[in-house]
């Protein structure tokens, strides 16, 4: 069976908060996100030390900038040997294409090229802030629907949307594009600054290819049992009360 996961986001500002946080699961080895914030503070050392732990990992730095920038940045990054990165779909399909032949030009010979994924839009955004913020017309759907095309055009392997497009997606672009999805929360849980959020089991029936969760886990009076029960209703299995 494909490997789904659920990334739990380590939405820390430095290495030792994250490695006390990850003490906690002894064994275990989840899935990890490592963003922009952690990494800026920890750099590649703390990217080395949680692989070398076992951990499967998603670095979200979404890049975007000029493509020969991009490029070059995502051959940097294609070394630390992670499992899936992203950049910024609505940098266009000419940087989504630098961006892949950065990620093929510095993945080390023999090792497997890390998932390069594009960020169509953050779960943060609205109707109304595409509209007066960005003067974006189309609504989010037809959104996210184009620049997931231009996305599958410059030969990425998927996108980053919310739950609530992967069936959408799907239609189109079938069960080979790999749709990670961010904001899951609990049934009943704070959806913070997340405006388009779902459930671990939502994101399940939609067809989501991995789910991100951070505070529902991370922020949790006991995260590893906040961690199996999200990862239940992930993988669709009834858990005791």
């Amino acid at each position: 069976m494909t490997h789904a996961p659920l990334f739990i986001a380590l939405d820390m500002n430095n290495e030792k908060t994250a490695m006390d946080f990850l003490e906690r699961f002894e064994d275990v080895r989840p899935d990890l996100k490592v963003g922009m914030e952690l990494f800026y503070s920890a750099g590649p050392k703390l990217i080395h030390d949680l692989k070398e732990r076992g951990h499967h990992l998603f670095l979200d730095v979404k890049c975007h900038d000029i493509p020969t920038t991009v490029g070059k940045t995502m051959k940097q990054l294609a070394s630390f040997g992670v499992d899936v990165i992203t950049t910024h779909a609505i940098g266009g399909k000419e940087m989504l294409v630098a961006a892949r032949e950065g990620i093929e030009a510095g993945t080390p010979a023999g090792a497997n090229r890390p998932k390069l994924i594009a960020v169509t839009a953050l779960t943060s955004t609205t109707e109304d802030m595409l509209k007066q913020d960005l003067l974006i017309q189309e609504n989010l759907k037809q959104m996210v629907h184009h620049y997931t095309t231009r996305t599958v055009e410059a030969g990425l392997d998927g996108v980053v949307c919310s739950v609530h497009e992967v069936a959408m997606l799907r239609k189109t672009f079938g069960h080979d594009l790999y749709t990670l999805t961010p904001g899951i929360r609990n049934h009943d849980g704070n959806l913070h600054d997340q405006k388009r959020a779902a459930t671990a089991e939502g994101a399940r029936i939609a067809g989501s290819s991995a789910i991100v969760v951070g505070r529902a886990i991370t922020e949790h009076n006991d995260p590893r049992v906040a961690y199996e029960a999200m990862l239940s209703q992930w993988k669709g299995m009834s858990v005791s009360s």
